[in-house]
């Protein structure tokens, strides 16, 4: 019969080759991704940018006009004030006098089975003149003027979804740098799925779709009783192997505003994991395999160090999959201009365990009826 440690070096070695079919055959198609030139021109067909704002006086008075002065011919901006009580009316009524293109919803009451964003959302979708839906918050700011081109460029047949990037700023200190990393494995992770055909989710940030297809599938009639999903519920049931484009040229990025507290940060991861368990089965298993044998690889890598026997086995597996992670996160982290955090990635792979810890109880059973 198997000793406990020999059960444990069946599962630690099982667990390390799952990791590295992960990054080999999955990961490793967005690291080698080539990113296509800048764009000098492209086919400007008119776009509805989208952005609903609750409260957000101060960002809206600095991110809107990087927005409404983009390098596009044909464009307007929908900014729905969802119920703030801090003065954005007064702001957005400001930017309306001396922009056309900005069109204002007010939405003072919403049903009660609508909670979250998505009511919001949904208004300003109706609203929008055109077809094509660009999505961002309200503490979000392009990163260049080209940022609809570069967006807009992915979205011709059969394409209908482009995926892009949003980091988070950098400043000082040790949440932010968690938080510009957790960012960075979680577009590894969707990026990567939907390069080869798997798509599951988008961030709002920075998300671009078609409004037919919105409604093709009911909007989000779905799940309208979850706060969260506006972005990756939608994309979850939207998405196929063939509509779906990733959009990686730096000057698509959309920068936003990371959380100032720890305490912030749990509630705003929180809210986003209680949508994890509403993902398609395939996704749910190969996203809850990538976690658990992540967990069970330094679990048991820990427990193999512990005997004489079997510390070498342990110490050499651990090293050669972190070789792996710190040579295709080079490469990714070039395309994604987080080139700093590179140093960090060892003690960030490891407290990402912990993290699976901390909100374990959001995936399983997190309730939140906010957005904000």
């Amino acid at each position: 019969m198997p000793s406990f440690f020999d059960l444990v070096l069946i599962v630690f070695l099982l667990s390390t080759f799952i990791q590295l079919a992960f990054w080999f055959g999955l990961f490793a198609r967005l690291a080698r991704f080539k990113l296509p030139p800048p764009l000098n021109r492209a086919d400007e067909l008119p776009i509805s940018v989208i952005i609903c704002a609750r409260n957000e006086k101060e960002n809206l008075k600095k991110n809107l006009p990087r927005i409404l002065n983009q390098n596009y011919r044909s464009f307007e901006v929908v900014v729905v004030n969802d119920g703030s009580t801090d003065g954005s009316e007064d702001i957005l009524l400001d930017f309306n006098i001396k922009h056309s293109n900005l069109h204002i919803v007010t939405i003072d009451d919403k049903p009660a089975e609508m909670v979250g964003k998505k009511y919001a959302l949904a208004k300003g979708i109706d609203t929008a003149k055109h077809d094509v839906l660009l999505l961002t918050d309200a503490d979000c700011c392009p990163c260049h003027e080209n940022w609809l081109r570069e967006m807009r460029s992915v979205i011709k047949d059969p394409v209908e979804i482009g995926l892009g990037y949003s980091p988070y700023r950098r400043k000082p200190g040790w949440l932010n740098r968690w938080i510009r990393f957790e960012t960075v494995y979680t577009a590894i992770q969707y990026l990567s799925f939907a390069l080869h055909g798997m798509p599951y989710m988008g961030v709002g940030r920075n998300l671009i779709y078609r409004k037919r297809l919105f409604r093709q599938v009911g909007g989000f009639q779905q799940h309208a009783h979850i706060a969260s999903g506006d972005d990756d519920l939608f994309i979850n049931a939207a998405a196929t192997h063939q509509n779906v484009a990733i959009v990686l040229q730096p000057s698509s990025f959309v920068v936003s505003t990371p959380k100032l507290s720890w305490r912030d940060y749990y509630r705003q991861k929180s809210r986003h994991y209680t949508t994890g368990k509403h993902y398609r089965p395939l996704h749910q298993l190969m996203l809850g395999a990538l976690s658990l044998t992540h967990f069970l690889h330094y679990f048991g890598g820990i427990v193999l160090i512990l005997k004489i026997s079997t510390m070498f086995v342990s110490i050499l597996f651990i090293g050669l999959r972190m070789l792996v992670l710190l040579y295709f996160y080079r490469l990714i982290l070039k395309k994604l201009h987080e080139k700093d955090l590179w140093p960090w990635i060892p003690i960030m792979d490891i407290i990402l365990v912990g993290h699976y810890l901390v909100f374990a109880p959001a995936l399983l059973t997190g309730k939140t009826n906010s957005w904000k």
